[in-house]
């Protein structure tokens, strides 16, 4: 017959228990043999004693381990008495009381003991997961809500000219001035209907907020010129929107200029598989111009008639729930954040939690300044009444009480500390690539590619998309042509992707993001060589790694022509050392011209192993002339590493 839990449950006890002597289990008369029966039975009740009992069935499903969780807590989730649960606790060596807050590690072992399955989330996780089960059940309405929508383009194409138009043809009569102060979000009325608007300084902000778990936007606004055509920045605002799966608007502006072609910017878009309704495809495009306020009607009913498609609801009648966009000092206010409210409503005297800090609603206002007592779906807010900074991105929830609030925040500040302390998780790289294929964490790989010129990135990243496999799709998330940029590695880190650059090299703030933020970036100047690489990735055949140390810079300054050497650069070493046995690298614009060794390095007259930062030196490179005054050289060793897989 199977075996019920309570039988497993006092196996897995009896097992914790030191096996007693041989010669105690033979005692040598009856009363001897009574004496310890006696002894076992007494013994079992009290080690059954020691784990809680519930006090009707156990838990059907899976229970949840929430941060901040106290005893009683987790003692009603469990279904079982309290004052057992802290002597189970005792028995694990943990003084506690019912207002002890339990770490999830210890809360997972109890439950293990007692054969209950649990699931970590975190505590909005936990309210959404309650939220959904009441909406099931029928016990909440929902309501239509105004969709949230970010405004995104290529500098000077007209985004900031569309936003005020737009604000400006929703300001009444009577508001002269418009919008009394900046909140970062705005909302406009259209008829019966309302759109909020975020104002965020351009596609950073809004990657940044999805590295950090952040889903704000309902619709992006993709401006283009149509004088101007789509630009660098545009395919990167389209790359943007893709990546958080958001749907695109097309604003083509500029209409009112002598040579716009709006039929060029909607080729062009085409070519980046962005088709819009026009030419066959699902994208709506509207064309305006936004110094004329003309065709700004149209787009506004496009975003209406764009959200109805997406069913966009929420329930008024649940506590707050929301995103942190911005938050400031104030002079005389405190801590200011705005916060645009996505679910529930939340009113003043409310208790959040946001992030790692926690408050009370003292007072809000809205983005015409006006004070208001409550706060519905999509609606931003300027909150007062933090008890420390917020971080932008940061989710926002209210909570019952204030010692729910500071037992969140205080667990939550614990774990940031640790996290400081440990190693950061590592994100994907190509060394671990295959590993996490094997184990089936990987189906995608996905990548942000850079190159010199417009021919090489067509190339590049058609024979890396053609690498993929039944096992794992290669996808090139964004391309463009350049140095690597922050916003690259920003990107790559919201994305989980790695970046392989194709003769160019990345800015020096790049470089230092990237290892901050362990973004794999891989360089290359070979095409076969980085299809290699990617193939032997995917193989699980990496070869050792060299790890390239930077070891100084050095700026060109004048040419001298000397004879039987030929030229010689006039150099001041900018910052760190050159090595004369160092590899160097020539840089003109930040592309790659010329990769080899030092010929001749030489201070005056004489040779010299190796100048330091602040010196001028004369550098000869081995086969290789054609050096012009700006250009910077790059001195670098190759240290070899073994994969880490």
């Amino acid at each position: 017959p199977q075996r019920g839990p309570i039988q497993d449950i006092r196996a897995y006890q009896r097992s914790l228990q030191p096996s007693e002597p041989v010669e105690a289990a033979k005692p040598s008369s009856e009363r001897g043999r009574r004496r310890a029966q006696r002894k076992q039975d007494a013994g079992a009740t009290a080690r059954s004693a020691e784990l809680p009992a519930f006090k009707e069935a156990r838990p059907d499903g899976p229970v949840t381990v929430v941060e901040g969780m106290t005893v009683r807590e987790y003692a009603e989730k469990l279904g079982v008495k309290s004052k057992d649960l802290i002597r189970a606790l005792m028995m694990r060596g943990i003084m506690a009381n019912i207002n002890h807050v339990l770490d999830p590690e210890t809360a997972k072992a109890l439950a293990d003991d007692l054969g209950v399955e649990v699931m970590e989330v975190s505590f909005e996780e936990e309210v959404q997961l309650q939220q959904e089960i009441e909406r099931d059940d029928g016990d909440l309405e929902k309501a239509p809500r105004a969709p949230v929508v970010t405004v995104m383009g290529h500098v000077d194409h007209g985004k900031t000219t569309l936003l005020d138009a737009i604000r400006q043809s929703n300001v009444v009569a009577g508001e002269a001035g418009g919008i009394t102060q900046h909140i970062g979000a705005y909302h406009v009325d259209v008829g019966d209907q309302k759109i909020v608007f975020l104002d965020t300084p351009g596609h950073e902000a809004f990657t940044l907020m999805r590295a950090r778990g952040a889903r704000v936007t309902d619709l992006v606004v993709l401006v283009v010129a149509a004088d101007d055509g789509v630009m660098p920045q545009t395919i990167e605002a389209i790359d943007h929107a893709r990546a958080a799966k958001v749907p695109i608007i097309v604003a083509i502006n500029k209409i009112d200029k002598a040579n716009a072609n709006p039929d060029r910017v909607k080729k062009e878009l085409a070519d980046h598989e962005l088709m819009v309704e026009e030419w066959g495809g699902d994208v709506v495009s509207v064309e305006l111009s936004a110094l004329k306020k003309e065709g700004i009607d149209e787009l506004l009913e496009m975003i209406l008639l764009q959200a109805e498609l997406l069913e966009l609801k929420a329930s008024p009648a649940l506590p707050a729930q929301g995103t942190v966009l911005e938050a400031r000092r104030d002079v005389g206010r405190g801590i200011v954040a705005t916060v645009l409210v996505q679910d529930g409503t939340l009113e003043v005297g409310d208790v959040f939690v946001a992030g790692s800090v926690w408050g009370k609603v003292r007072s809000m206002t809205d983005d015409r300044g006006e004070r208001l007592d409550a706060a519905g779906p999509s609606t931003p807010v300027e909150v007062t009444g933090f008890n420390d900074l917020p971080s932008a991105g940061d989710l926002f929830q209210v909570v019952e009480d204030e010692a729910k609030a500071r037992s969140i925040t205080d667990f939550r500040r614990r774990e940031e500390r640790q996290r400081e302390l440990q190693p950061k998780p590592s994100r994907m790289s190509l060394a671990q690539l295959f590993d996490r294929m094997e184990a089936g964490e990987a189906k995608e790989l996905a990548v942000v590619l850079k190159a010199d010129v417009q021919g090489s990135l067509e190339v590049v990243k058609d024979a890396i998309e053609k690498l993929s496999t039944d096992k794992i799709k290669i996808k090139v998330l964004h391309a463009g042509v350049g140095a690597i940029t922050t916003n690259n590695v920003i990107f790559a880190a919201a994305s989980d992707a790695i970046i392989i650059g194709f003769n160019v090299r990345p800015e020096r703030k790049a470089s230092a993001l990237a290892e901050k933020e362990d973004v794999d970036i891989r360089l290359h100047t070979v095409i076969y060589e980085l299809t290699d690489e990617l193939k032997k990735a995917m193989a699980g055949l990496l070869e050792p790694e060299f790890v390239e140390e930077e070891r100084g810079r050095a700026e060109v300054r004048e040419i001298f022509k000397v004879p039987k050497i030929g030229t010689v650069a006039g150099c001041y070493v900018t910052e760190g050392v050159i090595p004369r046995n160092a590899n160097v690298r020539l840089l003109r614009d930040n592309r790659v011209v010329y990769e080899g060794k030092i010929a001749s390095l030489r201070r005056f007259k004489d040779d010299v192993a190796e100048v330091r930062s602040g010196f001028e030196c004369g550098i000869g490179l081995e086969q290789f002339q054609d050096v012009k005054p700006g250009d910077v050289i790059e001195a670098f060793v190759r240290r070899e590493v073994a994969p880490t897989l």
